[in-house]
């Protein structure tokens, strides 16, 4: 560990090693990607994706080895023993800091499916990334928005059933997809501008979550319910590169994916009533969990 270092230089440092490992990885990743454009057999696919899975399980040993070198940071796991990485997941999770993701992924690698997120379908012609992103199986997703709607009224639903069918293949290879449920950082002022019931959290935007579930919830095994709390409060990312985060406390509740959770939260007014009281329950449980870990910090 370098922690003798002084925190501007281990900053630096750190970000360039995070720097240079995606490179690396990225670069034999569009690679394995041309080949599954020009290779269409059913053997070469499957041998691509597992070669995609260990090029992602590595990238994220390396980022854990950074975070070692550089950082004092201790994690704090609870909760993630009978987790499995052969399972299908949805992972939710409170958010404060670009810290998070690093956190989710250190805390959950080998535990789980690489964590994956919904990308919007425009995105998929981003340079180099675009291409890393299809190779990885992120799952692209088709939104009409309501404007669009009203002049096409005969479209509604028709976005979740294209993304239901691009997700087809996750049938037979495991997947986590993660979703933060309030929709943005965690800070005091946008606290007060929602009026927020929740003492640490915002409110949980149920749409994302619920089309996610509707889409994929047929195949998701559990609900991966991760609670993130930094005992000496959230920091920035660069704080974290020069090592003034100290620790970070994860908690993970399985929690059960029901039949009545899975609905057209945008066609069925009712099972939208119900699934934002649903949520909104998660969320009162994830904030009396905060309090907890705050209190035993």
């Amino acid at each position: 560990m370098l922690s003798f270092l002084p925190g501007p230089v281990r900053g630096v440092l750190s970000f360039l090693l995070y720097l240079v490992n995606s490179i690396c990885i990225v670069i034999p990743i569009v690679a394995i990607a041309v080949t599954k454009l020009i290779i269409p057999f059913a053997f070469w696919q499957v041998v691509s994706r597992k070669s995609l899975d260990l090029l992602a399980t590595t990238w994220i040993d390396i980022n854990s080895f950074n975070m070692w070198l550089f950082q004092k940071t201790r994690l704090e796991i609870t909760g993630a023993e009978n987790l499995k990485k052969e399972m299908w997941y949805l992972v939710i999770s409170n958010h404060q800091s670009w810290v998070d993701i690093l956190m989710l992924q250190k805390a959950l690698n080998r535990k789980i499916p690489f964590l994956k997120f919904f990308i919007k379908q425009e995105l998929i012609w981003v340079p180099v990334m675009g291409l890393a992103w299809w190779a990885m199986d992120f799952p692209f997703m088709k939104r009409y928005s309501k404007e669009f709607l009203k002049k096409n009224p005969h479209l509604k639903g028709k976005d979740i059933e294209v993304t239901r069918k691009a997700c087809e293949k996750y049938k037979t290879i495991p997947v986590s997809i993660v979703n933060f449920v309030e929709g943005t950082r965690f800070t005091d002022e946008k606290h007060t501008r929602q009026d927020s019931p929740f003492t640490h959290l915002l409110k949980p935007k149920a749409g994302g979550m619920a089309f996610v579930l509707g889409s994929m919830g047929n195949l998701m095994t559990g609900i991966v319910n991760v609670t993130i709390v930094y005992p000496e409060g959230p920091k920035s990312f660069w704080d974290f590169l020069c090592g003034r985060i100290d620790s970070v406390k994860v908690h993970v509740d399985l929690l059960e994916i029901s039949d009545d959770v899975i609905g057209s939260y945008e066609n069925d007014p009712n099972f939208r009533a119900h699934f934002q009281t649903w949520i909104n329950g998660v969320w009162e449980a994830k904030d009396r969990q905060i309090r907890k870990m705050k209190q035993a910090a």
